[in-house]
């Protein structure tokens, strides 16, 4: 029995949902988002979003739950945002950006410059003392995601000393180095 399927999704004020040919449309102050879906029936009413599946199948079961939660991102994203902060460890490891281009010292011979999607927005923060830090912002959470996974694997944090790039927050497993 899902748990989370069966929960409602309250809609806030200024957001709208319309369904239509399986398809979800959320609409809010900060853009809109679609997604397609199938095998599960979803309906509005008085102010919430409800997700009925129409047997206890087992593939009905997962995409009860996985479409609750996706069209729950979707109402979250266009009404507060999605944020991904990415914090730059090593020395000489800096990260600048010009528009949607960010561009990233992590070591290498040359510097990397990564076009950024426009729906992202793009913030990089320098302080004296401080490591680099990357803010990604944007409603639509998968992309975020995405964009921060790649930046993040173009070097990612080693075990030894930490160095590379990882999530503000994030809990690196350590290793203790060479026993003289």
């Amino acid at each position: 029995m899902s748990r989370i399927g069966n929960s409602p999704i309250t809609i806030p004020d200024g957001v709208t949902v319309e369904v239509k040919d399986s398809v979800v449309t959320v609409k809010g102050k900060l853009g809109e988002l679609t997604q397609e879906f199938s095998g599960i029936d979803i309906k509005i009413e008085d102010g919430s979003v409800v997700l009925e599946r129409p047997s206890d199948d087992k593939d009905h079961k997962a995409k009860h739950g996985l479409y609750r939660a996706l069209i729950n991102n979707m109402v979250e994203g266009v009404t507060n945002g999605w944020t991904k902060e990415l914090e730059l460890v090593g020395v000489g490891y800096r990260a600048s950006n010009q528009g949607q281009k960010l561009d990233l010292a992590l070591g290498f011979s040359h510097n990397i410059v990564l076009d950024i999607a426009p729906e992202v927005k793009i913030e990089t923060i320098s302080e004296k003392g401080k490591n680099p830090i990357v803010k990604l912002t944007s409603h639509d959470k998968q992309l975020v995601g995405q964009v921060a996974a790649k930046i993040r694997s173009f070097r990612k944090p080693e075990p030894y000393k930490g160095k590379g790039v990882k999530f503000v927050g994030e809990q690196l497993r350590r290793k203790a180095g060479k026993s003289a």
